[in-house]
């Protein structure tokens, strides 16, 4: 018959071999919560720019969900109504023309080092992205950097959209981008993010 002090040891050994393997359980975190989508994908940016509105809560899911930082892309000489009356010879209309506009931007991105991910959220004008979003990416250095983006349009589909962006900024890594309709939920924006983000 095993003696008292021998069965001890043995039932401390498993529970120390137990609490080894639950700790050791690296998709939670200590509460038991599930780890962030983003959580290995270091710091990240959501960078939007939204002259009507539509973009920019969307932009503001996105950055809640992934606790990132939020920055809004401004035009140094604002986007008045008269500027995006499409077909009217407007502003937007011989901007999204010329490939080689660039609208200059009122602000800036302190650190955009310490980025690792950037997310980029704006609207289709002309089937593209505003220019501004060109100026964007041309004025950093994104080598490196995991990028991706959505847009917002009331009808017209992401298109080259996402390719033409991607030419810009070579050497970084680029996710899935997507359309999503003007007024889309928090909970769509977030499921989303969970599944093109998630190692």
């Amino acid at each position: 018959m095993k003696s008292p002090a021998l069965f001890s040891t043995l039932l401390l050994a498993l529970f120390l071999s137990l609490f080894a393997a639950c700790s050791d359980d690296s998709s939670s975190s200590p509460t038991g919560e599930v780890t962030p989508a983003n959580k290995s994908r270091g710091k990240t940016l959501v960078a939007y720019f939204s002259r009507t509105g539509n973009t920019k809560p969307l932009a503001e899911y996105a950055a809640e969900y992934l606790s990132a930082t939020l920055f809004e892309i401004t035009a140094k000489i604002p986007y008045t109504d008269e500027d995006i009356a499409y077909y009217t010879d407007c502003r937007a209309d011989r901007e999204q023309k010329d490939e080689s506009a660039r609208p200059e931007i009122a602000t800036a991105v302190e650190n955009m080092d310490e980025y690792d991910t950037v997310i980029i959220a704006h609207p289709i004008w002309h089937g593209i992205a505003p220019r501004i979003i060109s100026t964007f990416l041309e004025g950093y250095d994104f080598s490196g950097k995991t990028l991706l983006t959505f847009c917002t349009s009331a009808s017209s589909p992401l298109g080259q959209s996402a390719k033409l962006l991607q030419e810009l900024t070579p050497n970084s890594t680029w996710l899935e981008s997507k359309r999503f309709a003007i007024g889309t939920s928090r909970e769509e924006i977030e499921e989303w993010l969970e599944d093109v983000l998630r190692p």
